[in-house]
This record gives C-alpha cells, sequence and structure tokens, in this order.
C-alpha cells in the first residue's frame, strides 16, 4: 500500500517561506512520477510542480519562486515569496503510469494535504 503524508503547512506573512514535505512509504519515489498540487474549495486542483528522474517543470503561477525535490523517500516544496494567493491545501502525488505532468491524471496516489495560509 502507498501512502503520502504531508506536513510542513502552516500560517505565515506575505515574503514569508515555507517548506512542505511529503514522506512516501509503499514505493520509491526516485523512480516514480511526484507532484506537488494545490485546491482550494470548489475550484479545480492545480498542478505546481512535479518530478521524474531529474526532469522537472513548475506551473507559471508558482515558476522562480517554489522549488521541488526530494531525498530518502521524502518529497519536499519550498515555497519562497509567498503571497496571499497561495493559500490553498497543498497536496503531494505519486504517479506510476507513462505520462508524467502537471494534470491530475498522473498521479494515482495521494496524500490528505497540508494547509497553507499567507496573510497580507
Amino acid at each position: 500500500q502507498v501512502l503520502l503524508v504531508e506536513s510542513g503547512g502552516g500560517s505565515v506573512q506575505a515574503g514569508g517561506s515555507l517548506r512542505l514535505s511529503c514522506v512516501v512509504s509503499g514505493d520509491r519515489i526516485s523512480t516514480a512520477c511526484m507532484g506537488w498540487f494545490r485546491q482550494v474549495p470548489g475550484k479545480e486542483r492545480e498542478g505546481i510542480a512535479r518530478t521524474r528522474a531529474g526532469w522537472i517543470s513548475y506551473a507559471e503561477s508558482v515558476k522562480g519562486r517554489f522549488t521541488i525535490s526530494g531525498a530518502k523517500n521524502t518529497l519536499y516544496l519550498d515555497m519562497t515569496r509567498l503571497k496571499p494567493d497561495d493559500s490553498d491545501t497543498y497536496y503531494c502525488a505519486l504517479g506510476r503510469g507513462s505520462v508524467c505532468g502537471l494534470g491530475s491524471n498522473s498521479y494515482q496516489n495521494w496524500g490528505k494535504g497540508t494547509q497553507v495560509t499567507v496573510s497580507s
């Protein structure tokens, strides 16, 4: 069974930074498609960063501010220069299909999310 558990969310002022972590058990992140998503209730889940075998891509909304990385079966998202619009629930996801993109259909396993709130 694959389990993903996010942590590191919290409240921060605009301009601040946070590091999100996602501990994965039951699979190896080094060979999987790993992604970070975010979602506000009532809106579609937005893919913001993904990585597989060293290939990385970001959504335009976070490019230059967020960094995805991984080590020892933990996926990270380093978030800097945070804005109030970044306030969301953040999810990590793992996929084993042939396509590894920023769309949610690339992923079969999801964490339960961690909340990020950015105040102005």
